[in-house]
C-alpha cells in the first residue's frame, strides 16, 4: 500500500551527537523497511551541516543507521546553491571547513578562492596571531581579480582570520589589498548557509554553530560601519527553500516506485525548536498559503521580514528539470515533531505564556527571522525519533509490511 506521507529528519540531536549514534536511532530505521529491505516510506535527511559532499554524508549514515542511504537522499545546508546559478561563474570568496573548493564545485561554483589563499596572497591582513604575522614585507605576486560574492557554508577553524578577511572583502568591494571605502555599500552580495546558533553533539551543553558566526560577523560589520550586514541569501533549515527541495526528493522516490498518489504530509522530525520546527511550521504556512492561493507561489530563501530579497521562480532561467518540479508543491502540510535528545528542552525553550515579550535570549532564530510564536510550537513532542517513527505510523495507521496494516 502506498503512504501518503513522508519523512524529513534532523540528523544532529536526532541520529547522532557528535560521531555517537542515539541509540533509538538503528531501531526507529528499522522500521521504516518493508519486508524486501526496502524503504517503505519516502526518507530525506536534512541537515544544516555543510563540511562535506553528499555521498559521504549519506555513507556515514548508513554506517550508523545499519540501512543504505543515497545521496540523493541527503540534504546539505549548501544543498539548494545549485539553483543559484547566477553566482556560479562569478570569482567568489568561501569560508568554512572540510573540502570547500570540491563542494562548491559539485553545487556549480567554478571560480572560488578560499579563505586560506586568501591570507597566503596577502599576509598583512591576517595580524591578530603575532606567531603567524609575516617576518618579512613583500608585495603580493598574485594579482586577484575582483571578489564578485561571498559564500558562507559553515563555521570555520579560525574565526579571527575569517572574521578580519570577510570585513576586508566587504569594506574594499572586493578587493581586499585596497585601503577601505566609504562607498563600498551597499556591499557585494553574501550568501550564507546554516544558520544554527548551537548544535548538540557530545558535551552536556550545545555549542556554537555557523549561526554564532554569523551574529559576530553581523556585529562587526555594523560596529565598524554604522551599517546592517545584508545577506543575498540565507540557505539551510528554516529557509523555506531548503524544505521545498527536501518536498521534490520525497517526489522523486515516490516516482522511482511508481506511485501514482501525490505524498501529501510532510513529517519533519528535530531537535532544535528554532531551525527544525520552525522551518517545518513555516513552510507548512506556505503550503497552506500556497493552497489557498491556488497558483505556483515562487520559492523564497529567506524568511518574511528578511532585510533583503532573493527567490527562486518559474520564470528564472531554469536549465536542470528538478529545478521545474521545485516550482510546484504537491504536500498540503508539514508537520513538526520535536525530539528530547537534542538541543532543545521543551519546558524550558519557550515561555508558557507566549503572550509575553520574547527576548533575544529566548529566540536563538537568526535576525532576518522574525519571532512567532505559532512558528515554535511543535506539532508533536515526543522523547527520541524511535517514539517519533511509532507516532506517525499510528498517525497514519500505517506499518511498513502491506501484510502487517492495520484495518
Amino acid at each position: 500500500m502506498q503512504p501518503p506521507f513522508g519523512f524529513l529528519f534532523d540528523i544532529d540531536g536526532v541520529l547522532v551527537r557528535g560521531r555517537t549514534p542515539i541509540p533509538a536511532a538503528r531501531k526507529a530505521f528499522q522500521k521504516l523497511l518493508n519486508s524486501q529491505r526496502q524503504f517503505s516510506v519516502p526518507v530525506v535527511f536534512v541537515t544544516n551541516a555543510g563540511n562535506c559532499l553528499h555521498q559521504k554524508k549519506a555513507d556515514q549514515l548508513s554506517h550508523v543507521l545499519g540501512v543504505p542511504i543515497s545521496q540523493d537522499q541527503v540534504i546539505m545546508s549548501h544543498s539548494p546553491l545549485q539553483m543559484f546559478k547566477h553566482y556560479h561563474d562569478k570569482h567568489v570568496l568561501v569560508s568554512g571547513q572540510g573540502p570547500l573548493l570540491d563542494i562548491a564545485k559539485h553545487l556549480g561554483f567554478h571560480q572560488l578562492i578560499t579563505i586560506d589563499r586568501l591570507q597566503e596572497i596577502y599576509p598583512l591582513l591576517d595580524m591578530i596571531d603575532h606567531e603567524r604575522r609575516p617576518k618579512v614585507l613583500h608585495t603580493p605576486a598574485v594579482e586577484l581579480p575582483k571578489i564578485e560574492a561571498i559564500v558562507l557554508f559553515g563555521e570555520p577553524v579560525r574565526w579571527e582570520t575569517n572574521l578580519q578577511l570577510i570585513i576586508d572583502v566587504l569594506l574594499t568591494s572586493g578587493y581586499p589589498g585596497n585601503p577601505y571605502s566609504q562607498s563600498a555599500y551597499p556591499h557585494i552580495p553574501v550568501l550564507a548557509c546554516n544558520m544554527d546558533l548551537m548544535w548538540m553533539a557530545e558535551a552536556q551543553s550545545p555549542r556554537f554553530g555557523h549561526g554564532t558566526f554569523m551574529l559576530c560577523l553581523e556585529n562587526i560589520y555594523k560596529k565598524i560601519t554604522g551599517n546592517e550586514l545584508r545577506y543575498e541569501a540565507l540557505i539551510g533549515k528554516p529557509s523555506e527553500v531548503t524544505y521545498h527541495y527536501a518536498e521534490y526528493l520525497i517526489r522523486m522516490q515516490a516516482a522511482a516506485k511508481q506511485w501514482k498518489k501525490p505524498i501529501r504530509t510532510l513529517y519533519a522530525v528535530g531537535d532544535n525548536i528554532m531551525t527544525d520546527i520552525y522551518g517545518a511550521n513555516l513552510y507548512n504556512r506556505y503550503l497552506e498559503e500556497n493552497s489557498r492561493a491556488g497558483s505556483k507561489a515562487c520559492v523564497q530563501a529567506k524568511a518574511a521580514g528578511g532585510t533583503g530579497s532573493s527567490t527562486v521562480s518559474q520564470e528564472d532561467d531554469i536549465d536542470n528539470p528538478w529545478e521545474s518540479e521545485l516550482a510546484s508543491a504537491s504536500a498540503t502540510r508539514c508537520l513538526s515533531i520535536l525530539v528530547c535528545t537534542g538541543v532543545s528542552n521543551p519546558h524550558t525553550e519557550v515561555p508558557s505564556d507566549t503572550r509575553k515579550s520574547i527576548t533575544e535570549t529566548v529566540f536563538h532564530g537568526h535576525r532576518d527571522f522574525r519571532f512567532d510564536p505559532a512558528l515554535v510550537e511543535p506539532d508533536h513532542v515526543v522523547t527520541d525519533v524511535d517514539a517519533a517513527v511509532d507516532l506517525i505510523f499510528q498517525l497514519e495507521n500505517f506499518a511498513p509490511d502491506e501484510n502487517r496494516r492495520t484495518p
